[in-house]
């Protein structure tokens, strides 16, 4: 029997291997044995014959693929590097890459090919939640764990699905609930989630940052925040008292959609409970102020001390395995290695550890920048931007424009390879090994379960050889992960607060380690939080005449992303068709649409096909469609929030026609 952690989502569940058949970990504290659907199918997803298994490579993408040697391949993307300027290379990874992949490719990039264009995935979910963390607490740090929910008094989910986007748990928080846990659910949708609910509040799109502002001036005025706290560990306490004297309350409620009697018992609820989580996923980051979304949030926390002790706080619900392992070795752009910025005290301390000359020196292109900066030279591993990036239309104009594009990848389905030039087999999860941190910094091991595919190779090694087709071989020696982890976890100790140091790899084959468990307090320079005045700006796209319904995406239970491990027609994996699109059944009678009719959504980008899901689980004027329908981005647009530029997922003007019916 091998003990493995599941590689979807960022519970990051134990599983247990064993003659072809998978199981979750009994003795493993996150799941306790649960499992779901998706980690059922871990197995299924390494023998499909979408598996990527030779290198293939193509002069244009309007010419087929052959296949080629590794050897030659590398060296031909070494050449290109060598000739290219440092700002005019990218590499676009992914929350799917263990930790020490991840950390191969930022000491490559950012340590010796001199970009900081080094970003991932995780820009388009979670970079939202880093910022308001970094400006609200200090650092990307959360600060509690999933089981805290069994500690607390009162569970906030606010724009999160977790009964189909973070089963297991979701699961626990149905067993906190049975020893009294009460759960509020702020959403749009009454999605599954919702209907475990002690309180549902189906608030207006676009009016989080209203909602939580309302909530924070009652706070205020009704005395409810903890004055010593307040006093002694928080910043601007009386610029926001005063900023909301002059709130047009009215207004704000009236734009929430809500009533005053749902406002005041989701008031009289909180105010009456002694332990708070607030969770949060895609709603509020995925927005042209996800930010401020995620501040206005947090400020509640920072007025009523509930931080930092057991069963409150702030727990942002991290989408992918390992995207908080790639921002712990600096695999997003704006930031340099193990959470330093791009100081010149970093930039030397970086340089020593890594010896290196060629440090990047100054923050580099977000992943929702790079088709739009004229490179010559993007590295894609494990993700699949031109179907998850917003404005597909213009983003399939932009890739074709680059020279070189390099997809790394487990998989040949994807529908960034149709704008590749070059594609390299991955090994996928069961045929490697390494490291990730799920949603509340637990470190846990990915286990080899099965050989490797004979061409397929791990990323940390593909950019390994390339490091030394470049000429900096004795930097990238790498025989084993071990070495890599064993070389992070001694950078950490470059960061004070880091004590990833402390993790020694091969325990980790038995029980996890969660880091930063002794940080009791904020990590900002004064140790103080910051609360922060926002207010809604209504930068969103708004709906028009001709464009009457708002657009609202997610996740669906049994689905990943694209469906490219999980809609494979030998698997069991159909609770939710992949195309879809849920209409209020109001909307659907003025338009003549019946349920499972054809249909066409329309934006000012964009088109798709789908078939129509009449309910009354939504609110009016608002459509919802998943993101496992590959086509979704065709519709929506590429407005991003300015200090993260994550997109504006969920707030895309839209109209819907039955099909033959468009004129």
């Amino acid at each position: 029997m091998i003990k493995s952690v599941c590689g979807y989502c960022g519970v990051g569940c134990g599983l247990e291997y064993e003659e072809h058949k998978l199981i979750g970990d009994v003795t493993y504290p996150v799941n306790e044995g649960s499992v779901c659907s998706k980690g059922v199918s871990e197995l299924v997803s390494m023998q499909t014959d979408t598996r990527l298994l030779r290198p293939m490579m193509r002069d244009t993408i309007y010419n087929d693929y052959s296949i080629v040697a590794w050897d030659d391949t590398l060296g031909i993307i070494a050449d290109a590097l060598k000739k290219a300027p440092p700002e005019k290379v990218g590499f676009y990874l992914s929350g799917q890459m263990l930790t020490e992949d991840y950390y191969v490719a930022n000491k490559l990039g950012k340590g010796f090919l001199g970009t900081a264009n080094v970003d991932t995935n995780s820009r388009t979910c979670m970079s939202s939640a880093v910022v308001a963390y970094k400006k609200a607490l200090g650092a990307d740090f959360v600060p509690l764990r999933m089981d805290d929910i069994f500690d607390t008094d009162l569970l906030i989910l606010a724009g999160a699905n977790t009964a189909e986007a973070h089963v297991v748990f979701h699961n626990s928080i149905k067993k906190a609930k049975k020893r009294g846990l009460k759960v509020v659910v702020i959403d749009p949708r009454m999605t599954e989630t919702a209907k475990i609910a002690d309180l549902y509040l189906p608030i207006t799109p676009g009016s989080d940052i209203d909602f939580f502002n309302l909530v924070s001036k009652r706070i205020i005025d009704e005395g409810c925040y903890d004055a010593s706290f307040v006093q002694e560990k928080v910043n601007h306490f009386e610029t926001l008292r005063n900023k909301f004297k002059r709130m047009p309350v009215t207004k704000m409620l009236k734009r929430t959609g809500l009533t005053q009697e749902a406002f005041d018992a989701f008031f009289t609820l909180f105010k009456n409970s002694e332990n708070i989580i607030s969770a949060w996923t895609m709603g509020l980051n995925q927005s042209v102020q996800g930010v401020d979304k995620n501040l206005a949030l947090i400020n509640l926390h920072l007025l009523t001390g509930k931080i930092f002790k057991k069963g409150n706080g702030p727990l942002s619900l991290t989408g992918q395995p390992n995207a908080m392992g790639g921002r712990e070795v600096g695999g997003l752009s704006t930031m340099l290695a193990v959470h330093f910025d791009f100081s010149e005290e970093s930039v030397a301390k970086v340089g020593e550890f890594w010896q290196s000359d060629r440090i990047a020196t100054a923050p580099g292109l977000t992943a929702t920048q790079m088709l739009e900066a004229d490179l010559q030279v993007l590295i894609i591993c494990h993700t699949d931007p031109i179907y998850h990036l917003p404005n597909r239309n213009k983003m399939e104009e932009l890739i074709k424009k680059i020279p070189l594009v390099v997809e790394i990848n487990a998989y040949e389905n994807s529908e960034t390879s149709k704008f590749a030039h070059i594609r390299l087999p991955a090994a996928p999860w069961g045929e490697k090994e390494g490291t990730q941190t799920n949603l509340d910094r637990a470190i846990t091991r990915q286990e080899r379960l099965t050989r490797r595919s004979i061409d397929c190779k791990p990323d940390w090694q593909i950019f390994a050889l390339i490091a030394q087709k470049l000429g900096y071989g004795k930097h990238f020696d790498y025989k084993t992960p071990k070495e890599i982890f064993d070389e992070y976890k001694a950078m950490t100790r470059l960061n004070p607060y880091m004590d990833i140091y402390r993790a020694d790899y091969d325990a980790l084959r038995n029980s996890s380690y969660v880091w930063g468990e002794e940080i009791r307090d904020f990590l900002t320079p004064d140790r103080k939080g910051n609360l922060f005045y926002v207010e809604n700006r209504l930068l969103s796209e708004r709906r028009s005449l001709e464009y009457p319904f708002l657009l609202l995406t997610g996740r669906t239970r049994d689905q990943w992303h694209s469906g490219t491990k999980t809609n494979l027609p030998h698997t069991l994996l159909k609770y939710k068709p992949l195309n879809f699109c849920e209409i209020h059944e109001e909307d659907a009678k003025a338009l003549g649409i019946e349920e499972g009719d054809t249909v066409k959504v329309i934006s000012r980008r964009g088109n798709l096909i789908t078939t129509a899901t009449i309910t009354k689980n939504i609110r009016p004027k608002t459509l919802f469609i998943p993101v496992s329908n590959r086509d979704i981005n065709y519709l929506t647009n590429d407005l991003y929030d300015r200090e993260s530029l994550e997109p504006d997922y969920n707030h895309s003007a839209v109209k819907i026609v039955k099909l033959g019916e468009e004129a």
